[in-house]
């Protein structure tokens, strides 16, 4: 087997001797060597004659003028003649066995191209950092790749772009290379041209198989096109240019090769990373006195949008360095710098996707920016004589208040620290002890690092109460409520005059004290109850009591007068005058660190690890029994404690970007689910988005209370890979429904229907919205859905042919009711509201929130959210084709209740279901609930490319149990148990399709089905 080496030369005289050197010192001996010299101006050409000379494996092709990188590969593959081939540049070398090494790998399996590691020397500028982080990129292990996933492998941004589009990386069949260079340009090509070469390549490949641990190729980083050396604006916009050539050239070969979506995507996705490989040339090497005309030039060459997106990108990393370390006012200078310079672009005519892209980075960056600013915050807390530091780990929700500061805990390398926040890990510190000590790290930072009258500890979720009223407590003797807002702060006095009154005068102040014959589980005494933990060791206890008696005899004493008591304050809370509290932690901290050093935790469970904490809260109470026994006279005083169960703050949604000339306008679409309708919002979600326009940008909102944050990850993990012009936000609505006691008079409708009241206030920026029950499908397009033109309409909607066949019912109860209760002028308007188009900005300037919640407690309505807005929007809605909410057939509805409509609007609700727009499962039967139920197989459709599937397969089966029976008498005759999808089930629709008889997915189809029906 033959190995072709193709060496690229032009002006390498000081490198090309080493490069041959190491080719011809190759163990393996078939190889062929060419050597294409791109009329070189320096003694390259003569260097290379002299090797040839003296060995007859050297092909030299010179070029009589200079043609660029890419032409010169092109001249090389031509002229080699090996079955494989590799590119080696000028200025590299091998090792020795290099070629050996792979012929042994290449000779195992027949593969299209083998992808080698490389051993990384930085040199000229280029730091170790950057040479490390560089190798461990292309270094990075990966899987065999066939097919289309070769393309996809490099340049699927959803993939993570992991595996590196570098030519020299690879060691190529030479059919497969000369096949993919024939239908290349013959145009110049440089700087970029590795990502439209290897895009060519790829696209043609069948395989690609990995060797990583061969890294006999050696590059030397910083020599050539690599180096770090400054450019001016001029050479940045030759860089543009020469990019944006590679990037024509790509789309040349993809319209030429007969596009295809995954072609399409993968080239969008190439362009986002060589724009971003040609950026950080702008950020690391235009100095900053031209960096703004060289982002004009970036301007001109890419568009404003890529321009902006890029330097925002920057600006947003910048910020994020800062925030997650240490920074200068250099650092700031630049960030500020940069952001103008971001600002000052036009992006004016640019292509939607890229105005898409910027839109998310600029939100991003500023958010960033928001929170650095927010850094001006700690100067309130230094001249403040009392103290109370509020530990937290994450962000939350504050009292406006001084004496409350918060401190940032269990900080690690690279950590987002909080701008707002004082950290644990700053002076003299035990930040690293923080998963065993708590929040004791804080205290310790105080103690070492500031000076005030009084120091207090409190946590992010528990406060005191400091105010003079008496407020109910838990059996944990805990005031127990539920957001930190400015009602609970005048509630419990957390603001600086309260405090400050409740403080001042006094020494020690703690939490109740709580008998524990009563509160706890009546464990009786703090031995009880450390006994009564699970995750804590009854010997620590024992261990850190010999600990304190050895240290402190004097003590031992007050420590069993406490723990064979019954008394106790908690959570590690108090407040104390600066002498005390210094005193407190200088016997303290000892004594955990001699336990600490007496003690095995290597086999500790999280909990247990965090018994110096634990011990900690018994050491206080210790320690202040003793000095109370002692007749310190100190003044003391006990406060409540009140606990947070929702201590994060009120996230308000805001504007996915700035409403700027050249950004795309969103098309928000508003969902309504809890924890448990998330796999058929998924369902819903993924069909309008499967057949909603590509050119348009959806702003997917879901309102909820509880949904749970791995669900939310999962969502947003599908939904992006697929589809990269959404966003997709979950908004917690449970402090606006907080105070309302709603319910619905129909079992199959939840409390979620009423959230749609609440969007004319979460999303104040939209004048429009489109909201979308989820027990739906949407084979349309929402975006021509949203496009409809309301004029000074308040909603458009379809009517409810359900409603209007009840009207005509001969009973007339309908009728009555609808004029009676609903008070409607022409009951035959009445709407369907699952599927509205909702003029906001109207509902703002007639009803606010309260009124809408207000009106929906009222317990004569049937259908309470919906009647609610029949009752109050009559005669300011516009109607929509019935195509866009075709109520499914339940139980013969059609025939019972929808034909006694109106005769024109019951034909026209039959007419739609020829071509519906919008599939509405309304009523209590549900495609999950029977799939054989009015257009089961359009929902399952989507429903099985979803990754709730499963779930949504669970449900079905616990639906249907009902109808298995069992049947016990051919059980105890010795017959087969009963299958566990019946040969005739409505199951087998949905299944058979995804698992087929035999396979792995059938087993666990039929594991569901007979664990729901109590089977093994």
């Amino acid at each position: 087997m033959k190995i072709s080496i193709i060496i690229a030369a032009y002006n390498i005289d000081q490198y090309i001797e080493r490069c041959l050197s190491s080719v011809l010192a190759q163990t393996y001996r078939d190889i062929d060597v060419v050597v294409v010299d791109d009329a070189s101006t320096d003694n390259t050409g003569e260097i290379i004659s002299s090797f040839a000379a003296r060995d007859s494996r050297i092909t030299v092709v010179a070029h009589k003028e200079n043609k660029g990188l890419h032409l010169t590969r092109n001249t090389g593959v031509a002229a080699a003649t090996g079955d494989y081939a590799l590119f080696l540049d000028g200025d590299d070398e091998l090792a020795p066995d290099m070629c050996e090494r792979l012929v042994d790998k290449i000779a195992a399996e027949s593969i299209d191209m083998l992808h080698y590691g490389i051993t990384v020397i930085s040199e000229n500028g280029v730091t170790a950092e950057d040479g490390t982080n560089f190798a461990d990129y292309v270094n990075a292990p990966e899987r065999v790749f066939y097919g289309d996933d070769v393309l996809r492998s490099i340049y699927d941004e959803a993939l993570g772009q992991k595996v590196d589009w570098r030519m020299t990386q690879r060691l190529y069949r030479i059919s497969l290379l000369k096949r993919a260079f024939s239908v290349m340009t013959n145009q110049r090509l440089e700087r970029a041209e590795d990502s439209y070469e290897s895009f060519v390549v790829a696209s043609l490949a069948n395989s690609s198989v990995p060797c990583k641990d061969i890294r006999g190729y050696i590059y030397h980083y910083g020599v050539g096109v690599t180096g770090a050396s400054a450019i001016t604006a001029k050479q940045y916009r030759q860089f543009c240019e020469q990019f944006s050539a590679c990037y024509r050239a790509t789309r040349e070969y993809i319209v030429n090769r007969g596009e295809t979506a995954l072609m399409r995507s993968c080239f969008t996705d190439m362009r986002h990373k060589a724009n971003e490989l040609l950026s950080n040339d702008w950020h690391m090497r235009v100095p900053e006195n031209e960096k703004a005309e060289a982002a004009k030039a970036m301007a001109d060459v890419l568009g404003g949008a890529v321009a902006a997106c890029e330097i925002w990108r920057i600006v947003r990393d910048q910020a994020w360095r800062i925030a997650t370390g240490s920074s200068s006012q250099k650092d700031m200078g630049d960030l500020q710098s940069w952001r103008a310079i971001a600002e000052d672009i036009d992006i004016l005519q640019s292509a939607n996707g890229e105005a898409l892209r910027l839109g998310k980075t600029k939100t991003r960056a500023l958010e960033l920016i928001a929170d650095l600013n927010r850094s001006s915050e700690l100067n309130q807390y230094e001249d403040q004589p009392i103290r109370v530091f509020v530990t937290t780990h994450k962000d939350v929700a504050k009292p406006k208040s001084r004496i409350l500061q918060p401190v940032q805990v269990g900080l690690k390398p690279g950590s987002y620290r909080f701008p707002w926040a004082f950290h644990d890990d700053e002076g003299e510190n035990i930040s690293s002890k923080n998963p065993m000590y708590c929040e004791l790290t804080t205290q310790y930072w105080a103690w070492k690092n500031i000076d005030a009258e009084y120091y207090g500890f409190c946590h992010y979720r528990r406060y005191f109460d400091f105010s003079e009223t008496e407020h109910r407590e838990n059996a944990y003797g805990e005031i127990m409520d539920d957001y930190i807002d400015d009602a609970a702060a005048k509630r419990y006095g957390l603001d600086d005059v309260t405090i400050a009154k409740a403080v001042e005068g006094y020494d020690v102040i703690t939490t109740r004290y709580g008998d524990l014959t009563q509160i706890i589980d009546k464990r009786g005494t703090p031995a009880g109850v450390w006994k009564a933990a699970p995750l804590l060791i009854d010997e620590d206890l024992r261990r850190c009591y010999r600990i304190l008696c050895s240290m402190h005899p004097d003590y031992k004493q007050d420590a069993d007068a406490f723990l064979n008591g019954n008394k106790s304050c908690f959570c590690n809370m108090f407040i104390m005058r600066k002498q005390i509290f210094q005193d407190y932690c200088a016997w303290l901290f000892p004594i955990l660190e001699e336990f600490e050093q007496q003690t095995d935790f290597s086999t500790y469970s999280k909990e247990a690890v965090r018994t110096p904490g634990h011990l900690s809260e018994r050491l206080l109470n210790i320690y202040l029994m003793h000095h109370k026994r002692i007749g310190a006279n100190w003044k003391t005083k006990e406060l409540q404690c009140v606990h947070f169960t929702n201590p994060e703050p009120e996230y308000a949604l805001k504007p996915l970007w700035d409403d700027e000339p050249g950004m795309p306008k969103p098309v928000p679409v508003v969902f309504a689910a809890d924890d448990n309708y998330v796999p058929q919002l998924a369902t819903t979600v993924y069909s309008a988005m499967k057949n909603a326009s590509k050119n348009r940008f959806y702003d997917v909102v879901v309102l909820q209370r509880n949904i749970a944050w791995d669900k939310q990850e999962r969502m947003r993990d599908f939904f992006y890979k697929q589809f990269p012009n959404m966003t997709l936000r979950f908004t917690n609505v449970d402090r606006m429904m907080n105070g309302y006691n709603l319910s619905t008079n129909n079992k199959h409708i939840s409390v979620e229907t009423y959230y749609r009241f609440l969007i004319q206030g979460i999303l104040p920026f939209y004048d429009k919205v489109l909201y979308l029950d989820s027990d739906i499908i949407v084979p349309g397009d929402i975006a021509e859905l949203y496009d409809t033109d309301l004029g000074d309409n308040m909603l458009a909607a379809v009517r409810d042919i359900d409603f209007l066949g009840n009207l005509n019912i001969k009973d007339g109860k309908r009728m009555q009711y609808a004029q009676e209760t609903l008070k409607m002028r022409d009951p035959y308007d009445y709407f369907q509201a699952g599927v509205l188009v909702i003029n906001t900005k109207a509902l703002r300037g007639s009803y606010t929130i309260q009124q809408w919640l207000d009106y929906a407690t009222n317990s004569d309505f049937i259908y309470n959210d919906q009647d609610v807005l029949n009752a109050h929007c009559e005669g300011k809605v516009l109607y929509l084709p019935w195509e866009w909410d075709v109520v499914h057939d339940l139980e013969n509805r059609v025939g019972r209740i929808f034909s006694q409509a109106p005769g024109r609007y019951f034909d026209e609700y039959m007419a739609s279901r020829n071509n519906p727009k919008i599939i509405h499962y309304a009523g209590y039967v549900k495609p999950w609930t029977d799939p054989d139920c009015d257009f089961a197989s359009v929902y399952w459709r989507y429903a099985r490319e979803t990754p709730f599937y499963e779930r949504l397969l669970k449900r079905v089966a616990r639906a249907m149990q009902a109808n298995i029976v069992i049947d016990v008498e051919r059980k105890s005759r010795g017959a087969k148990p009963q299958r566990a999808v019946g040969e005739h089930s409505s199951l087998r629709k949905i299944i058979d399709p995804i698992a087929p008889l035999g396979s792995p997915q059938r087993e666990i189809a039929k594991a569901i089905g007979r664990a729901v029906r109590g089977r093994r």
